[in-house]
């Protein structure tokens, strides 16, 4: 009979829900073979503004609903072995004549010793109009995105990232790249926990004796 593993998730979004789902189907046998992996959404805080303006920012709120998550399991009694944040925003880049905006999602993930482990998604260029919008205006990303794009509810559909790169890249397919990366340290830990010395003196033994230069 195979084993069942619940992953927390802090928060309630489709995309986000999926972006998990998708990245599990994909690691999940090099987590757990055999497993079978149940998802559980939470709406929890993240403790930063509806639009990280920093990459600092995001990461701190993708922690903060991990935390949140740890709390949520200690309150029920639960020992969820994985707990997932997610969190997007804008990394605002100050350059000499102008500034460089980025749109970028960040995972944190709690692992069974709670341990932490990051990853983040690729990065698009937000374009200055939409950037006015969000970083000067304080309009919140998911407003500015629909009123740009002249839709509505694209947060929970193609995201920003889909609008921007006419869905070459989508908010879902940007979290699975982010988490994917986060999970990384988990189902590949013997890459993850070599002694750097010990992996150069390898390498360079391997490099002489081979008569490499």
């Amino acid at each position: 009979m195979s084993a069942s593993i619940t992953i927390a998730i802090g928060s309630t979004r489709a995309p986000k829900l999926r972006a998990v789902e998708e990245a599990f189907a994909s690691v999940g046998p090099l987590l757990e073979p055999g497993a079978h992996f149940e998802f559980l959404g939470f709406d929890v805080p993240s403790g930063v503004r509806h639009t990280p303006l920093s990459r600092q920012e995001t990461m701190q709120g993708a922690k903060a609903r991990v935390l949140a998550l740890d709390r949520l399991a200690r309150e029920r009694g639960e020992n969820w072995p994985f707990l997932i944040g997610l969190e997007g925003g804008l990394d605002v880049i100050a350059q000499p004549e102008s500034r460089l905006v980025l749109l970028e999602n960040w995972v944190c993930v709690a692992g069974p010793d709670r341990e932490i482990a990051w990853g983040r998604s690729g990065a698009i260029q937000v374009p200055e109009a939409l950037a006015v919008e969000v970083v000067d205006r304080g309009v919140e990303l998911a407003a500015a995105v629909d009123a740009f794009a002249g839709e509505t509810g694209i947060r929970d559909a193609q995201g920003a990232w889909g609008v921007l790169s006419r869905n070459r890249i989508t908010r879902q397919e940007a979290f699975r790249v982010a988490l994917v990366g986060a999970l990384a340290p988990f189902f590949n830990r013997e890459a993850y926990r070599r002694a750097p010395a010990a992996v150069f003196q390898a390498n360079a033994r391997a490099r002489h004796s081979s008569g490499g230069g």
